[in-house]
């Protein structure tokens, strides 16, 4: 084929719209192969180990080895301001640890701060502590007195007050039950005042306030009385006369251990 014909044809296949080279042998496309896709991969993703499992942790067994370091009131107070898997912790203002004198006979212990405390810091300090104050008060004792025979030592089953003053969770109960056990060990008093469900459920394994109140019990080696919250006292004012009746055995069994 002349060159000036060749180039002519090829003007013409432009202008049909023909843009690919086509061989000498035909070719029928739909016989062959099709090329699986290729994926990208990049190096990270290639070189990338995958991942182990995650330890679960046990919150409850965190707290029974930060409460065993513990050897004082000041170190406990420190482990349980540093213990991070407590929920509560992240929606409270203030620890709320204890209030009163170490060393006092009669240890007593509540269930959960409320809004008064959670502020202040300090356990009993609203409506309901100001009632647990007059109480004790009626037999002689108090939280700011100077010797131990007549003061009283308080706390809570758990530091934090709980959303809305809600009940503790049993899981909350379970987790703080360490330093609740190891602040009695190191405060070492001579009897116990359970106040309400919730320090009755966590220590003895039963709730029924009203069952368990004015009847002795034991806490690790220690005589334990349950008697009301203030707090129900206060919705209840015709249970006090029973409350009475649980203060004067309490100042009874004193006497009787001294």
């Amino acid at each position: 084929m002349e060159p000036a014909n060749a180039l002519a044809l090829l003007e013409w296949q432009i202008e049909l719209g023909v843009t690919e080279a086509i061989g000498d042998a035909p070719v029928n496309r739909y016989e062959v192969p099709a090329e699986a896709p290729k994926v990208k991969t990049s190096a990270a993703k290639r070189s990338k180990p995958a991942p182990g499992p995650v330890d679960a942790i046990d919150p409850v067994a965190m707290a029974q080895a930060a409460a065993a370091e513990a050897d004082s009131l000041e170190t406990l107070a420190f482990a349980l301001g540093a213990f991070e898997h407590c929920e509560l912790k992240r929606g409270a203002r203030n620890l709320v640890f204890s209030d009163g004198m170490p060393e006092a006979r009669v240890m007593i212990i509540g269930e959960a701060p409320g809004r008064d405390e959670d502020l202040q810091g300090r356990p009993f300090v609203g409506a309901a502590g100001q009632l647990l104050d007059k109480m004790f008060g009626a037999i002689g004792m108090a939280r700011d007195a100077a010797k131990p025979e007549a003061a009283i030592y308080i706390t809570n089953i758990l530091p934090w007050r709980p959303p809305q003053n809600r009940d503790p969770l049993p899981e909350e109960i379970d987790m703080m039950l360490p330093f609740v056990r190891r602040h009695i060990q190191l405060a070492a008093p001579d009897l116990l005042v359970l106040m309400g469900n919730i320090a009755c459920q966590a220590l003895l394994g039963r709730k029924g306030i009203t069952r368990l109140r004015g009847s002795w019990e034991t806490v690790m080696d220690r005589p334990t009385l349950p008697i009301f919250h203030p707090a129900y006292l206060l919705r209840n004012p015709a249970a006090k006369r029973e409350a009475w009746a649980d203060l004067l055995a309490l100042q009874a069994r004193l006497r009787e251990m001294s």
